[in-house]
C-alpha cells in the first residue's frame, strides 16, 4: 500500500496545479466548496480534490498541508469523497487575522455537519492523519508531524469497500490561494482496535 501519484484522479480539476512524486500544489478558484444542505440550505460541490481509490479496509494516511490562506473560509486539508452526498473533509479554515477554525465536516446521505475548534491565524501548516477501520474513521492533527491529537471519530454510511481519499483545497468566497501538500504516506493502520 503506497501513496502513488500515478493513481490519483481529480474530482473538479483546478485550472492551476502541479503534481510531483513528493509534492502536490494547487491554486484555488473563487466560489469553490463542498457543502450539503444543513442549516444554510445551499449545496456546493465544485471544490478540487485529488483522490486515490483504495479498497484496503485498514490503513492510515498522513500529509503535511501548507497554505497561504488570507480570506474568510479559505481551506486546505484531507478529503474522503464517495459522491456529492457522501464525503468527509478536514482543514484549517481561515476566519480573520486573529483566528482560524480547525474543522471537519461529515456528510452522510446529503446532509453536512461542521465541528470546529479555534486556532491562531498565524498557523500556516498542519499535519493530518486519517485512519480507516472499515466504514469508521479517525482523524488526527499535529503541529509538528509527530504529536498527533484526536480531532474526530466518524462513520460514513457509504464508506465501505472502495473509497476515494486524498487532498483538497477551496475558496468559498471571492478569493484564491496556494496550497501545498507534502510528506504524504500510506501506512498500516495506526488506529488500534478498541478492546
Amino acid at each position: 500500500m503506497k501513496w502513488d501519484t500515478q493513481q490519483l484522479a481529480w474530482v473538479h480539476k483546478p485550472k492551476s496545479s502541479v503534481i510531483e512524486s513528493d509534492k502536490v500544489e494547487l491554486v484555488t478558484e473563487p466560489g469553490t466548496d463542498f457543502w450539503q444542505r444543513t442549516y444554510y440550505g445551499f449545496r456546493n460541490d465544485n471544490a478540487p480534490g485529488l483522490l486515490m481509490e483504495i479498497d484496503e479496509p485498514y490503513f492510515s494516511f498522513e500529509v503535511k498541508v501548507s497554505y497561504d490562506s488570507k480570506h474568510r473560509y479559505d481551506q486546505a486539508g484531507v478529503l474522503v469523497y464517495q459522491d456529492s452526498d457522501n464525503w468527509f473533509k478536514a482543514a484549517s479554515e481561515y476566519e480573520n487575522d486573529t483566528f482560524q477554525r480547525l474543522g471537519s465536516v461529515v456528510t452522510n446521505r446529503g446532509y453536512s455537519d461542521w465541528a470546529t475548534t479555534d486556532i491562531d491565524a498565524s498557523i500556516k501548516q498542519m499535519y493530518y492523519r486519517l485512519s480507516r477501520r472499515d466504514s469508521d474513521f479517525l482523524l488526527e492533527y499535529a503541529y509538528d508531524g509527530e504529536h498527533y491529537k484526536q480531532m474526530r471519530i466518524f462513520h460514513l454510511f457509504e464508506g465501505g469497500g472502495a473509497i476515494r481519499m486524498g487532498l483538497y483545497a477551496c475558496s468559498p468566497e471571492q478569493s484564491s490561494f496556494r496550497a501545498v501538500f507534502t510528506e504524504m504516506a500510506m501506512t498500516e493502520c495506526k488506529w488500534q482496535a478498541h478492546h
